[in-house]
């Protein structure tokens, strides 16, 4: 027992070990290491293995669990630093910078669990327009980064884009091969959480629902999204009796962002999945008591779009998220050039199109400064006859195109990895849009 008359945490996860009785021989624990890891994602095309079979790799991966709960039991949370990190997670927590980022065909969002303990929805990058919409430059509130973003209309125009179409890998998250109670005890084990795995209304539960403990919840959705929050040390949840009136004030000692990126690793390790296959951040905001990482998977050089997220205290793991499916190859697609998917940009198709002007793109001063807002006294003139119709344009100058991966929710509920354009702008924006052929897209509404 801790000072706080609770299990320790040590010996819960001890418990959960199916192996803690069994001496392994001599090299088993690198043995277990590699095989767990065997599924690393993809490398380069040129050395790309024909479109996985997921009937065997479901086979195959089946049996996995045991060295999975293994490796969580080896996984301790400590009072301080968040997170003991035991020899299987391996690797630097250098932050990792090599990947290029994440092409999106929505809005920028990452549907975390963020200090409140609720999901937020999650960031739109600086500068990008997917869609038509553009995102703001943050100013660091939270307004900017969940208001609606665009502007106008748009007139493109590029020059020097290549006209050569070709091919490009497709792959897919398949979460059947993992949805079992197997892997979600494994999990559930690693952080901590005590029960039995439920599958109840769409999802595996592991432990009370109802805010009184950690607890654990895994969507049977296409990448296996997961959820975990610990009530007892969210900072920002008022205890039991306070003054509902008034905001809590949180109070803790913010933890290193090394300690965060750690604690996020062995998350990702817990899973089964290759921690070295991921890239890593770790972000705090002034005044804050916790820190947050993310790790974004890495597919052929290119970050995707479905991160993972951590929020650390000084007491532990507040919350994470992240999708526990693997990521398997699809094949190859026939992909349009980048002049063709240009001019998707102007196709209704693909929707290229403003639709509203939020208030976070008004024009800031340059000191920063926000004029303060005056309440009109009457309102706006009326319109003589004639007058023009305020019909906004902006004119868009493509300058550079690259080619990567996006995610596209299928209508079952999976999801595909697709090859994907970014176009940059003069302004610095970026557009996105879908690189695949239109013999491979269905258009069809029902």
């Amino acid at each position: 027992m801790n000072d706080d008359n609770d299990p320790d945490p040590v010996a819960r996860l001890s418990a959960a070990d199916p192996a803690a009785d069994v001496e392994p021989r001599s090299g088993f624990a690198n043995d277990v290491i590699a095989q767990a890891t065997a599924e690393a994602l993809a490398g380069p095309a040129d050395d790309i293995a024909p479109a996985t079979d997921l009937g065997a790799e479901r086979a195959r991966r089946r049996p996995r669990w045991l060295p999975v709960a293994a490796v969580a039991a080896s996984i301790a949370i400590v009072g301080g630093l968040g997170y003991g990190i035991g020899a299987s997670t391996g690797g630097s927590t250098d932050l990792a910078d090599g990947a290029a980022p994440p092409i999106s065909l929505q809005p920028a969002t990452s549907d975390r669990v963020g200090p409140s303990g609720g999901v937020e929805m999650g960031a739109a990058t600086p500068g990008m327009r997917v869609g038509g919409f553009a995102a703001p430059e943050s100013t660091g509130s939270m307004a900017d980064r969940t208001i609606g973003w665009g502007f106008g209309r748009n007139s493109f125009s590029a020059s020097g884009l290549s006209t050569s179409d070709g091919s490009a890998l497709a792959y897919t998250y398949d979460p059947r091969s993992v949805s079992n109670a197997e892997t979600v005890a494994a999990l559930a084990a690693a952080l901590g959480v005590e029960g039995t795995p439920e599958l109840k209304d769409g999802s595996w539960l592991v432990g009370p629902q109802d805010g009184s403990a950690p607890q654990l919840g895994v969507s049977l959705d296409g990448t296996l999204s997961f959820w975990y929050s610990d009530p007892r040390i969210n900072p920002w949840q008022c205890v039991e009796g306070t003054d509902v009136a008034e905001p809590c004030q949180p109070v803790g000692t913010l933890p290193s962002e090394d300690a965060a990126i750690d604690a996020l690793r062995s998350i990702i390790t817990a899973s089964g999945r290759d921690a070295s296959t991921f890239e890593f951040t770790s972000e705090t905001f002034e005044g804050a008591v916790t820190r947050s990482a993310q790790a974004f998977p890495v597919v052929d050089g290119q970050r995707l779009d479905q991160s993972w997220y951590l929020e650390l205290s000084d007491a532990g793991i507040v919350s994470t998220s992240g999708t526990l499916a693997p990521i398997v190859e699809l094949g190859e697609y026939s992909i349009v050039s980048e002049q063709e998917a240009f001019e998707r940009l102007s196709d209704p198709r693909f929707g290229a199109q403003m639709t509203a002007m939020p208030f976070a793109l008004r024009e800031q001063p340059v000191d920063g400064t926000v004029t303060e807002w005056v309440p009109p006294t009457e309102p706006p003139a009326t319109p003589t006859s004639g007058v023009s119709l305020s019909w906004p344009v902006n004119d868009v100058e493509i300058v550079s195109a690259r080619l990567g991966l996006t995610s596209q929710w299928q209508p079952d509920g999976s999801v595909l990895v697709v090859p994907a354009y970014e176009f940059t702008d003069a302004d610095g924006g970026t557009w996105s849009v879908i690189a695949v052929a239109d013999s491979a897209l269905d258009f069809a509404t029902e």
